[in-house]
């Protein structure tokens, strides 16, 4: 749903305010989803033009926002960010997440091995998102927030989600751009299927240098008692630290994690 500027006035066809008050739901949705972990803070104006909406309409909503918890106003640039209500608000759902809780030890046992972060990553159809994450001790890493979403293709988490999806609809999800891919046409859409195709027989997918020149990303699947991928572990990790020779030794230990985090679920690879 994309966001609509609504009237003040009820509409008169309808005859209730159902159509006004789905339309709020639908722009403070897109207010919210306007904020990322690359850009935390962000003004009124700014949100304004990224999402399409007055400026007015902006304010009202993060006034709203602001009373529940939900953003809050940093002291100094009077930017707002994404308040505590919203952990809160995730609070239940992250607490139901099998996946999560069995894959926390592992995931520390991870990051102990390599050095690097590593993260649980789960699919909501056209995106991977992050729900739990043990960050490096090195000074210089690279993290994925909890929350953080990802939806280009060469994105390595993104890549093993969309390795278990039937060919159709990934061909269905590149050209709608909801999983996006620079410069898009037949011949890279198959060429991406069958890099798909290797990641899925190898066990692993990577993604080095090619969505941000300064990081290598590696993902695994993580898979359930029916042998459907139900997660993804995920590690990211600045370029200049992983060559081109010890991509495969960090991917093959991203895959023995996702491979245990596989076993403690009562899962089965279908491999």
């Amino acid at each position: 749903m994309t966001p609509t500027e609504s009237s003040e006035t009820p509409d008169s066809n309808n005859g209730n305010g159902d159509s006004k008050s789905t339309s709020v739901i639908v722009n403070a949705i897109a207010v919210l989803r306007s904020f990322t972990a690359d850009e935390p803070l962000l003004g009124v104006t700014e949100i304004a033009g990224r999402i399409g909406l007055h400026k007015s309409t902006v304010s009202r909503i993060l006034a709203t926002l602001e009373q529940e918890n939900l953003v809050e106003r940093d002291v100094d640039s009077r930017r707002f960010r994404l308040g505590l209500g919203m952990i809160a608000m995730a609070g239940p759902l992250l607490a139901e997440l099998e996946e999560r809780r069995v894959a926390y030890p592992v995931l520390r046992e991870l990051t102990e091995r390599t050095g690097e972060t590593s993260a649980l990553m789960v699919w909501n159809g056209v995106e991977s998102m992050c729900v739990e994450q043990i960050p490096s001790r090195h000074q210089v890493k690279h993290l994925a927030p909890l929350g953080a979403r990802y939806n280009e293709a060469l994105s390595s988490s993104v890549q093993v989600f969309l390795a278990a999806e039937d060919k159709d609809r990934v061909r269905k999800l590149l050209r709608s751009g909801s999983i996006m891919l620079a410069g898009l046409d037949e011949a890279s859409v198959e060429s991406y299927l069958a890099r798909l195709e290797d990641a899925a027989k190898r066990g692993w997918a990577a993604n080095f240098g090619e969505t941000s020149i300064e990081e290598v990303g590696v993902a695994s699947p993580v898979y359930d008692h029916r042998g459907d991928i139900v997660a993804s572990v995920l590690i990211p990790a600045p370029k200049f630290r992983v060559s081109q020779d010890t991509l495969a030794s960090l991917g093959e230990a991203c895959a023995e994690a996702a491979a245990k985090v596989t076993s403690r679920l009562g899962g089965r690879s279908p491999r």
